[in-house]
């Protein structure tokens, strides 16, 4: 008796739209994350120097603390 592969005749290499697709949200994630870190920089900026020193950053660090590159002085304080 001769056993039959259930893959024969299929390719082995993964879908290639799965990648297409994957790469897309990638994409579209990065875009989104963009989008809301700019608004957020626009929202900080818009604030006055004394809120700014409420919650711990000076106008100059608002990008490194929305972009996530706290400074070490910065990190004791959260």
């Amino acid at each position: 008796m001769t056993t039959i592969s259930q893959t024969a005749g299929r390719s082995l290499r993964p879908s290639s739209t799965g990648g297409f697709f994957t790469t897309l949200a990638h994409a579209a994630y990065a875009l989104f994350d963009r989008l809301e870190r700019r608004t957020a920089v626009k929202t900080l900026n818009e604030l006055d120097d004394r809120a700014l020193r409420d919650i711990g950053i000076t106008r100059s660090q608002i990008e490194d603390a929305v972009y996530g590159q706290f400074k070490s002085e910065l990190t004791r304080y959260l």
